[in-house]
């Protein structure tokens, strides 16, 4: 495997190698990635169990989409799609990157080539600061010390968990008698520095450092992408000390629900900075999804079926909220978008496009740009399919049994098969969103073209 090589240097416990300065004029970007969180989680998607006011209000200032997707159930590739805009299953990772023998066994590669088509590489050549704050998980985990450090990825600057290489937070623990722990001290050779903090604070611990980028590209009058990648609402559950008590008695919805809570007022703090600064307010977009669907017990999707590591929609369909006061169309601000369908894979395009920058003709995406979509402009849709494989590992998960290995969205419609095309399922979302109602039997036809050109993908993606 090719490594990228980049200049590193060492700074404010970071790992920076900063491009030239250019005049602000392109938008800034920030992709706020959340984990294990429900498609029904923010209050502003229905949650009445707890409140999200921070990002309820990008809400009301930006635009509501219910039909996006993320492009896996499960952490590791989905965080390759919305990097590359294209199919993780073309990088042979497929689940969750783990131990060096779990992954081998699995067929996954130990890390994401560093020579895939990363969107921040492609903003970094063309003037953009470019900064990874929080979870990575794509390279540097467990026994896998050899993996790429972030910055080789086209990142200027990066700061993550456990689950990366180079500097990072990682958790220390506090339950209602005051008892201090820690989790996953061994992510120490993973590199360093290391700084240990709170497990319930560690979202501000990445908002502060992807502040302090922020402000030192703008000193520079430079603009910037960020990743704020948190650890948060992934399990073990660790709200704030003053709060454990009472959420651990309302069991693991209860500590969700608490981190939850404590995730939206740790974020409204960088909301607040890019709201009261008139030239962030401006030119400054804003994405805040998941990474997929909600783990059993803890997140709820809304009515859909299934969780996460899942085909069903309940695994890979997120709430997406656009904000950006100075780039989307005024009439769209405080809309729900209920029509348009698309994905993650189809955001690095669109950011492409929306921030000026050209496309090296050596890459090819899988994702679409769709710009006027995202800024509120049309509701139109992804053109082409929406291709799924399950995780290789997830057959049976969370009391589904022979759940199906291979699914597509085209249209209104959804399929789910076997890799062998085999036990189709065949739901029409736009009037059984909940795949309720199986119409394979009903619908031959559209079923065998359906399975031909998902079975057709899954050859491809396999080569």
């Amino acid at each position: 495997m090719k490594r990228l090589l980049l200049p590193v240097l060492t700074g404010l416990g970071l790992f920076c190698s900063c491009a030239e300065p250019q005049p602000v004029q392109k938008p800034n970007v920030i992709v706020l990635f959340i984990d294990d969180m429900g498609w029904g989680d923010f209050s502003c998607f229905g949650n009445t169990d707890a409140q999200t006011p921070n990002i309820d209000r990008m809400a009301e200032q930006g635009i509501s989409f219910e039909q996006f997707y993320v492009n896996s159930p499960i952490c590791s590739p989905s965080r390759v799609a919305i990097s590359t805009g294209t199919y993780p299953q073309r990088w042979d990772i497929t689940s969750f990157l783990a131990h060096r023998e779990y992954n081998e066994e699995r067929g996954l590669a130990q890390w994401l080539d560093p020579e895939a088509p990363m969107l921040a590489r492609s903003l970094q050549q063309h003037g953009y600061a470019t900064g990874h704050f929080g979870k990575w998980h794509m390279g540097g985990q467990r026994d896998v010390t050899e993996a790429p450090a972030i910055t080789q990825y086209g990142f200027d600057a990066s700061l993550t968990n456990f689950e990366g290489m180079g500097p990072k937070l990682l958790p220390l623990t506090k339950d209602e008698n005051g008892t201090i722990g820690r989790i996953w001290a061994d992510a120490e050779i993973l590199g360093g520095p290391v700084t240990w903090m709170q497990r319930s604070e560690i979202t501000t611990g990445f908002v502060d450092k992807a502040l302090e980028f922020m402000k030192a590209s703008q000193t520079k009058d430079q603009p910037f992408y960020v990743n704020i990648w948190p650890d948060d609402v992934h399990s073990p559950y660790w709200p704030p000390y003053e709060e454990y008590g009472v959420a651990k008695e309302q069991g693991k919805r209860g500590l969700y629900l608490a981190v939850l809570e404590a995730l939206d007022q740790q974020v409204g703090k960088l909301f607040d900075y890019i709201q009261n600064d008139e030239q962030l307010r401006n030119n400054t977009l804003v994405l805040i999804c998941s990474d997929n669907g909600p783990e059993k017990g803890a997140g709820r999707a809304g009515g859909l079926k299934g969780y996460k590591t899942h085909l069903y929609e309940g695994g890979i369909r997120s709430s997406l909220i656009v904000w950006g006061p100075g780039l989307i169309a005024p009439e769209a601000v405080g809309t729900r978008n209920a029509s348009s369908v698309f994905s993650a894979i189809d955001l690095v395009p669109t950011i492409l496009e929306v921030t000026g920058t050209p496309v090296a003709d050596s890459i090819t995406y899988d994702g679409e740009a769709l710009t006027e979509t995202l800024l509120g402009k049309t509701q139109a849709s992804r053109t082409a399919p929406i291709f799924y494989s399950r995780p290789p590992d997830r057959k049976n998960y969370y009391g589904f049994t022979e759940l199906p290995d291979l699914a597509m969205r085209d249209g209104a419609y959804k399929l789910l098969c076997d890799y062998d095309g085999s036990r189709p399922e065949l739901y029409n979302l736009e009037t059984d969103a909940a795949e309720t109602t199986n119409l394979a039997t009903a619908q031959p036809d559209r079923t065998a073209a359906m399975t031909q050109k998902l079975l057709k993908w899954y050859a491809e993606v396999q080569e």
